[in-house]
C-alpha cells in the first residue's frame, strides 16, 4: 500500500495552525518577554540550590539544605538517570513557555478527536475550545506549570485507551504506553488522580457496553493489555515515582505521629490532609453558573467595580467629615472588600472557571444527538466532579470520598478536580457538532435536538436575565457587616446588589446574543442555506472570540516582565547582603515575608522556611506545635530555631530591613549534657518547650535503643567542628573525653543518610523530634554524613529497563506496520 502524502496535509496545516494560536496569545515572549507567575517565582527560590548546583557541577541533587531545614528535592525538579520521556516531553513542548503548554492542549486534544473519528476541521475547532477554555489559560498565567502540564497529557492518555477498546491494540498499547509516561512526567499527582477517576468511570460505561453487546472477553483482553502499558509506563518513572512515594510518608501528605494538639490534648489523627485544609477552596453552588455566565459569581478576586457602578455612586454620597480616625479606617476597610467584584463563597478566585457558553451549548445539543457509552461516561464524569468540586458545600458527598475512596485525602483545592469538566464538555460539543454534520443522523433527530437543546437554553438565559434579582441570593460574604456599618447600610448593599445582578444580566443576554448566533447557523444549515464550513467558520469566530476576550481580561500583556527581571525573581534587600557577608554555615528565618510559605530567604540564603505544597511533616508539625497564632517571636521559637542553627532573623523596622542574630544559637552541632527519654512522638514534641540552648536533648525510647546510648558525659573542652561542608555530604571533627549523644542541626529523613565515625558506619537517631543524633565514643573522631538514596538508584535501574522495552515495543510496531504496507 503505497503512502498517500496529501492524506496527511490536513493535519500538519492543523499543528501549524496550533503554533501560529499558542504564540499569538502568548506573543510577547516572541521578543523575550516571560510571564510573571508567582509560583514559579517561589519555586526558582525553593530549588535555587538544586539548579546552581546543576548549572555549575552538571551532577544532580537530591538533598537541598536551603528549605526546611533541609528536604529531598524529588519534588523541586530533581532529574534521574536514564529518563527518556523527559527528553522525548521536552521536544514536544518546543515552543518559548508557556506558548508549549497551550500547544500541547490543542495537539493532545486533536489527537483524541481524530481517534474518535471526528472530521479534522471539527476536531481544530473542539482542540482550541479545549485550550482557550479560562480555567487552562488562568493556571498558565499564575504558574501552575506541573497542573497544565499533566491536564494537557489527559486527551492524549484517553487516545490510547479508546484505540485499544477499538480492537487496534498494537498501536493502542502504544499510545497509552506513551501517553501515560508522559501524564506521569508531568508530576502533578493530583491531576494525574482526577484523570485515574475519569478513567474509570469509562472503564465502567465499556464494561456495561461490553455485556451488552457480549463482547465482555474483547473487554477484558483491552483491559490486560492497558494495564501492561500503564506499568511500563510506570517503569518509565520509576526514579520519580519511587523517591516521591517515599517523601510523602515523611510530608504533611503522609500519616502523621502525632496525636495530641499543642495544648496535649488527644486528638483524632488521619492519615492524608485535613478536612478543613482539603475543602478550604471549595466551589460554591451557584456558582456552577460561572461555567456559562462568567461573572454570575462577580468575576475574579481582584477585579473591581468601576467608577459609574452603582455601589461607587453611593460611596460618593458618604461624608468623610463626619467620621472620626478610627471609623475612617474601619470604612475604608469595608469599602476595599466589598468592592472586590467577586462575592462567592471562596477566600480568593484568580478567575472564573468559564467554559464558553457556546461550547457548553454544543455540549447540551450532542445529548440529544449522542447514545451509548460516550454520552453516559461524559455525563457522569461531569456530575460527579461537580458535585465534588462543592467540598464542604456538599459535605456529605466529600466526607464520604475523603473517608472511603483511596488516596482523595491526599488532595486540596477541590475545585480543582473541575479539569474533567473542562475536557468533557469540549469532547461533546466536538461531537455534537459532529453528529449534527454527519448525514446518518435523521434530519428530524437534528431538528428536534435544536429546538428542544437550543429552545431549552435560551429560555434558561432569558428567565436569568428577567428574573435573576429575585431567584437569586446576591448576598455577598462582608454584606451583613456592611448593613451594620451607618454610613453604608442598606442603601450601599442594594447598589452592590444591583451591580451584581448587572454583570449576571449581562452575561446572559451576551450569552444569548452567541447561542443565537450558532442556532441560526445550524438552522440554516438544515434548510440548506449554507453549508457546513460556513458553520463551522461562525461557530469557530463565535466560540473564540467569547473566550479569548475573556481570557485576556486575566492574562494580557500586563504580566510579562523582561527577560532580566524574570532571571532575577527576588529583590535582595540591606538585610540580605549583610547575611551574605557572613560565610559561616548556618540558616535564616525571614519575616520580610511568610516565613514558612515563601522562597524569597531560600534564593539568597539556607533558609528555615520555604513554599511548598508537600512540607516535611516534622516540621509542619513544629510550626504548628509553636508558631501558629503567635506574634512576635518567643523564647520556645528562638530555641527551635537556634536547634536547627538558625543565625539570623530578617525583619524591618522603621530604619529598613534589618538582620538580627538569635540569641540562642547552638551551632552545627554539639553535644549536650543532659539527655531526656520520653516514650513516644507526642511526649517528644511537647517537651521541645524544655529545651534549653544546647545542654539538653529530647529522645524516645526506641530511639535511645537504636543507637544503643547508656549514658552521657561532656566534659569542659568537648566540641564538634563542621570542617567541610556540602549539600550531600557533611564532615564533622569531634573532641570529646567521655563518650557522649551528639546532636546535628540537620533534619532527621530517616531514608538515605548514612552516617560514619571513622568511616564505620553507625545508626542515626531521631533526637528533639526533627535533628539527627549519633552516639559518639570517647575520644578525637571524624564524623560523616552522607545523603545516598536508594531509591534513586533503584528507581534509575527499572527506568533504564523500562525504557528499552518501550523502545522495542515501538520498533516492533514500526516493523509489523511497514510489512503490512510491503
Amino acid at each position: 500500500m503505497k503512502f498517500d502524502f496529501k492524506k496527511l496535509l490536513p493535519h500538519l496545516a492543523v499543528f501549524v495552525v496550533f503554533i501560529i494560536a499558542a504564540l499569538a496569545y502568548f506573543h510577547p515572549v516572541l521578543s523575550g518577554k516571560k510571564v510573571y507567575q508567582n509560583d514559579i517565582v517561589q519555586y526558582k527560590g525553593n530549588a535555587r540550590q538544586l539548579i546552581d548546583h546543576r548549572a555549575e557541577t552538571g551532577e544532580e541533587l537530591y538533598w537541598t539544605d536551603a528549605v526546611f531545614g533541609g528536604m529531598p528535592t524529588y519534588q523541586l525538579g530533581a532529574r534521574y538517570d536514564y529518563d527518556f520521556i523527559d527528553s522525548l516531553d521536552r521536544t514536544i513542548r518546543f515552543l518559548p513557555r508557556p506558548a508549549d503548554y497551550l500547544f500541547l492542549y490543542f495537539a493532545s486534544f486533536y489527537v483524541l478527536m481524530l481517534v474518535m473519528r471526528v472530521d479534522w476541521k471539527i476536531g481544530l475547532l473542539g482542540a482550541l475550545a479545549f485550550g482557550f477554555s479560562t480555567y487552562l489559560i488562568i493556571i498558565l498565567g499564575v504558574g501552575h506549570n506541573a497542573k497544565a502540564h499533566a491536564i494537557a497529557y489527559f486527551p492524549l492518555v484517553l487516545s490510547g485507551i479508546i484505540l485499544v477498546f477499538q480492537k487496534r491494540y498494537l498501536l493502542g498499547f502504544i499510545v497509552t504506553a506513551l501517553a501515560m509516561a508522559l501524564e506521569l512526567q508531568a508530576n502533578h499527582p493530583q491531576m494525574t488522580y482526577y484523570l485515574l477517576l475519569a478513567v474509570i468511570i469509562l472503564g465502567i460505561a465499556y464494561f456495561i457496553d461490553a455485556i451488552n453487546k457480549k463482547v465482555v472477553p474483547h473487554y477484558f483482553k483491552s483491559i490486560g493489555i492497558m494495564t501492561a502499558a500503564v506499568v511500563l509506563a510506570l517503569g518509565t518513572n520509576a526514579g520519580n515515582l519511587l523517591a516521591t512515594s517515599e517523601y510523602s510518608k515523611e510530608s504533611t501528605r503522609g500519616a502523621s505521629n502525632i496525636t495530641v494538639n499543642a495544648q496535649g490534648e488527644n486528638v483524632e489523627v488521619k492519615e492524608g490532609l485535613d478536612y478543613d485544609y482539603i475543602t478550604d477552596y471549595s466551589y460554591g453552588l451557584s456558582e456552577s453558573f460561572n461555567l456559562i455566565l462568567p461573572r454570575f459569581a462577580g468575576g475574579g478576586s481582584g477585579d473591581a467595580y468601576e467608577e459609574d457602578s452603582n455601589s461607587r455612586q453611593q460611596l460618593l454620597k458618604i461624608d468623610p467629615s463626619s467620621l472620626n480616625e478610627e471609623e475612617m479606617g474601619y470604612l475604608n476597610q469595608l469599602v476595599s472588600l466589598s468592592q472586590r467584584k467577586y462575592w462567592g463563597d471562596q477566600a480568593i478566585v484568580e478567575a472564573p472557571a468559564y467554559l464558553g457558553v457556546s461550547v457548553v451549548f454544543l455540549a447540551l445539543l450532542s445529548l440529544f444527538l449522542i447514545k451509548g457509552r460516550l454520552k453516559w461516561w461524559t455525563l457522569t464524569a461531569i456530575v460527579l466532579t461537580l458535585l465534588l468540586s462543592y467540598g464542604k458545600n456538599l459535605s456529605w458527598l466529600t466526607e464520604f470520598f475523603i473517608d472511603y475512596v483511596p488516596f482523595y485525602n491526599k488532595f486540596r483545592a477541590v475545585t480543582s478536580i473541575q479539569v474533567i469538566i473542562e475536557m468533557c464538555v469540549p469532547i461533546l460539543a466536538a461531537i455534537g457538532l459532529w453528529q449534527f454534520f454527519n448525514e446518518k443522523t435523521a434530519i428530524d433527530k437534528k431538528r428536534k435536538a435544536l429546538l428542544y437543546a437550543g429552545g431549552g437554553f435560551a429560555g434558561v438565559l432569558v428567565v436569568i436575565a428577567l428574573l435573576g434579582s429575585f431567584l437569586f441570593n446576591l448576598t455577598g460574604p462582608y454584606d451583613e457587616y456592611l448593613l451594620d456599618f451607618p454610613q453604608l447600610g442598606a442603601r450601599y448593599v442594594d447598589a452592590l446588589k444591583a451591580d451584581r445582578f448587572a454583570m449576571i444580566q449581562s452575561d446572559a443576554l451576551k450569552a444569548l446574543l452567541y447561542v443565537g448566533i450558532i442556532c441560526g447557523a445550524l438552522y440554516l444549515l438544515l434548510s440548506d442555506k449554507i453549508k457546513e464550513t460556513v458553520v463551522l467558520v461562525i461557530c469557530g469566530v463565535v466560540i473564540l472570540f467569547d473566550l479569548i476576550s475573556f481570557d485576556t481580561q486575566y492574562v494580557n500583556d500586563d504580566d510579562y516582565v523582561s527577560a532580566r527581571e524574570y532571571a532575577l525573581p527576588f529583590l535582595k534587600t540591606e538585610a540580605d547582603d549583610l547575611v551574605l557577608k557572613d560565610k559561616s554555615h548556618f540558616r535564616v528565618y525571614d519575616q520580610l515575608a511568610d516565613p514558612v510559605n515563601s522562597g524569597r530567604a531560600a534564593y539568597f540564603h539556607n533558609a528555615m522556611g520555604g513554599y511548598h505544597g508537600a512540607k516535611p511533616r516534622r516540621f509542619q508539625d513544629l510550626i504548628n506545635f509553636y508558631f501558629a497564632g503567635q506574634e512576635g517571636i518567643t523564647r520556645e521559637q528562638l530555641e527551635i530555631l537556634g536547634m536547627f542553627n538558625t543565625k539570623y532573623i530578617l525583619g524591618q523596622n522603621a530604619n529598613g530591613t534589618v538582620a538580627q542574630q538569635n540569641p540562642i544559637l547552638s551551632g552545627n552541632a554539639w553535644f549536650v549534657t543532659d539527655v531526656k527519654v520520653v516514650k513516644d512522638q507526642n511526649q517528644e514534641i511537647l517537651s521541645i518547650k524544655e529545651l534549653n540552648a544546647d545542654s539538653l536533648a529530647i529522645i524516645t525510647a526506641d530511639q535511645k535503643e537504636l543507637i544503643g546510648l547508656k549514658t552521657i558525659s561532656k566534659d569542659s573542652t568537648a566540641s564538634i567542628e563542621l570542617t567541610n561542608y556540602k549539600t550531600e555530604e557533611l564532615t564533622y571533627t569531634s573532641t570529646n573525653t567521655q563518650a557522649g549523644l551528639a546532636v546535628f542541626s540537620e533534619m532527621y529523613y530517616p531514608h538515605g543518610w548514612i552516617a560514619t565515625i571513622d568511616g564505620k558506619e553507625a545508626p542515626i537517631a531521631r533526637v528533639n523530634y526533627a535533628l539527627r543524633g549519633l552516639s559518639v565514643p570517647a575520644g578525637q573522631h571524624e564524623i560523616v554524613f552522607k545523603f545516598v538514596p536508594s531509591v534513586v538508584k533503584t528507581g534509575s535501574t527499572i527506568m533504564l529497563i523500562s525504557n528499552i522495552l518501550l523502545l522495542l515495543v515501538i520498533l516492533g510496531g514500526l516493523f509489523i506496520a511497514l510489512k503490512k504496507k510491503i
